[in-house]
């Protein structure tokens, strides 16, 4: 029961990360998302044969107790920089939905469990509910990194001045995935430098999203 329910969670947290940022996109004025079938709710559309099998098996590993970090990637949502009225700024707010949308869905469950904690079947409801808020908090939480490939590289560029963004952004496509390898690689003692970072503001998200 609980492997299913973070299944379940997996599957809400990428869906809403990867429509929102076609959502965003569209709303910016690029259609290329939507005609290529990714503002949706379907989460096979977004499925990435390699990314997202592997998140899913590192997920459901996390979930029957092994120590792992869940690491992935669903399909890329693409868009076109010359539809966009300023792709530098657009650029950062495409990337933003993604994360903004998973902060979302885990402050309206949270809302829903505080309506329903003092039904009986709540036990029935939190199974799924709770790690859909773990789920996307810490989506969320890992994606605004200011390291490409994450959202919050795309994010971290666009705040920056034109030249300097431009540096930044050659800089981070370059290295940006080796960086982020020895990030999340374990130290000698166990423990990722990047976790050991993101894990206190996970929790801090977690203790006002989970109803005590």
């Amino acid at each position: 029961m609980e492997l299913i329910g973070w299944i379940i969670a997996f599957i809400v947290a990428i869906t809403f990360h990867e429509a929102a940022h076609a959502w965003m996109a569209v709303r910016l004025g690029d259609p290329t998302a939507k005609l290529m079938g990714r503002l949706s709710l379907n989460p096979i559309v977004h499925y990435d044969p390699v990314g997202t099998t592997m998140l899913l098996v590192l997920v459901a590993l996390r979930a029957l107790g092994a120590p792992v970090m869940p690491f992935g990637w669903a399909k890329p949502v693409m868009f076109n920089p010359n539809n966009l009225e300023n792709p530098k700024r657009d650029s950062a707010l495409i990337s933003l939905a993604g994360p903004a949308s998973n902060l979302l869905v885990a402050l309206i469950i949270s809302i829903i469990l505080r309506f329903l904690i003092f039904l009986p079947s709540l036990s029935l409801i939190s199974f799924v509910a709770y790690p859909i808020i773990l789920l996307n908090v810490s989506l969320a939480v890992f994606n605004l990194i200011p390291i490409h490939p994450l959202d919050g590289g795309k994010i971290f560029v666009g705040l920056l001045p034109e030249k300097d963004a431009r540096e930044a952004d050659m800089f981070l496509h370059r290295y940006g995935m080796i960086i982020l390898f020895f990030l999340i690689f374990p130290s000698i003692r166990g423990t990722s430098p990047l976790f050991a970072f993101i894990n206190p503001i996970i929790n801090f998200f977690l203790k006002i999203f989970i109803p005590n």
